[in-house]
């Protein structure tokens, strides 16, 4: 009998490094390296929730690849038998490229130096820490996972901005989306609880946030674009702006170059911006309800940008028949899924304010109230989906069926009636 399979997930940050590590679908730890003063130090959480700092610290972010073996090994989840059989690492590219999952050979390497030199602020991270893995971890898969790969179905209409469409295609200049792990964990699991709907809007609210039309469990519509910069206002990106308005900007700061001008716009802008104190959303509530005046504004305009995509949503889709509030902000703030949801009377949503303030105590629940469309709050687990997603590349188990479900390995949501996959 073959053993289970041990897949360690990477999700590399700006200041931080974190692991997980997965026998097949079973969470068995999790690492967590990131600064305290000048030093790198790691955090070892257990699947019971215990934690242990380790007491070795490390020199900086990006040798915390080179030690992995031998934390794993000496905190006994490798060994003998026991090794690590593919990692998986997200990726977030612009390029028709990274639209689909890649097995990490020469020819992804390449793709990700073009994808490093097109979007310099989203993709240096993650390629380098998979061309770390690659190097560190020989002989073992190494897996990149699109982002977008859940959007990448939809309509030509939504993809394309209203630019020459010659330029479009050759420079790949299209709005691929993200967040289309998270989305499609959702659409994944409310298919398993049979409580999709043909009509659906996928508020994914985080520190960094977005909303995506589902329609018949396939992206219809999203809010980011060519980055994840467009859209909705977010904990430091300022969102959809215009682009006179970002270059009055440039000149107003003095900002040289057009990357520093795109570092200012995702790290300094969105709720911290605003507020020009924070980008913690319960901070914010705190500033709101003490008076502060800028705390007020950044409270009212992160809920304002939300309602007015969920209307373009739902204009899109023609209609909606259910929401879900997912992600960290979606999950946990009881407030901002009450005041956006305020001003959603017009599309049949009406809020349970006692289902809303209760504890979520599984994983999907309705807190609309009985005579409402479904507003549901479901926990997201874009790991879970990784892995999913990475079996079909490691398997090689693709049905026959040519329809765009099951080639993504989505047989789930396959609507053809000769598939071999039923």
């Amino acid at each position: 009998m073959k053993n289970p399979r041990l897949i360690l997930i990477t999700n590399p940050g700006s200041s931080s490094r974190k692991y997980a590590l997965y026998r097949e679908d079973e969470l068995l730890c999790s690492l967590h390296f990131e600064f305290e003063g000048k030093k790198v130090v790691c955090t070892l959480k257990r699947a019971d929730e215990t934690k242990k700092k380790l007491k070795e610290t490390f020199h900086d972010l990006n040798s915390t690849v080179g030690v992995l073996n031998k934390i794993l090994t000496e905190e006994g989840y490798l060994g003998g038998v026991s090794k690590i059989d593919a990692i998986l690492a997200r990726i977030v590219a612009t390029g028709e490229y990274f639209t689909e999952d890649h097995l990490v050979d020469k020819e992804c390497l390449k793709n990700l130096e073009i994808a490093k030199k097109r979007t310099p602020l989203h993709v240096p991270v993650v390629a380098n820490e998979i061309e770390a893995f690659v190097k560190e971890f020989k002989g073992t898969p190494v897996i990149a996972i699109s982002d977008s790969s859940f959007h990448a179905a939809r309509p030509e209409l939504m993809k394309y901005y209203a630019i020459d469409k010659e330029l479009a295609d050759q420079a790949e200049i299209k709005r691929y989306g993200a967040h289309g792990l998270s989305v499609g964990s959702i659409v994944n699991y409310m298919t398993r609880e049979n409580i999709l709907p043909e009509k659906l809007i996928v508020c994914h609210v985080g520190s960094g946030s977005s909303l995506t039309a589902v329609y018949k469990g396939k992206s219809h519509d999203t809010t980011m674009g060519y980055t994840p910069l467009e859209g909705l206002m977010m904990s430091t990106r300022s969102g959809s702006i215009d682009p006179a308005a970002a270059l009055a900007i440039k000149r107003a700061l003095k900002i040289k170059d057009d990357e520093d001008l795109e570092q200012y716009l995702n790290k300094k802008c969105g709720l911290l911006g605003v507020s020009g104190q924070t980008d913690d959303m319960r901070e914010i509530i705190r500033l709101r309800d003490e008076g502060d005046d800028r705390g007020t504004f950044a409270h009212a305009m992160f809920v304002y940008r939300i309602q007015t995509e969920i209307g373009r949503m739902a204009a899109s889709l023609g209609g909606v028949d259910a929401i879900v509030f997912t992600a960290t902000i979606g999950e946990r703030s009881a407030e901002i899924r009450k005041c956006v949801s305020q001003k959603l009377g017009f599309l049949g949503f009406e809020l349970d304010n006692e289902k809303n303030e209760s504890e979520l105590e599984n994983r999907h629940e309705n807190i609309a109230t009985k005579s409402s469309k479904p507003i549901y709050v479901i926990r997201t687990d874009e790991f879970e989906e990784m892995i999913r997603r990475a079996k079909v590349i490691l398997d090689g188990d693709k049905c026959s069926c040519s329809c765009e479900s099951c080639q993504s390995g989505d047989c789930e949501n396959c609507e053809c009636e000769d598939c071999d996959c039923k």
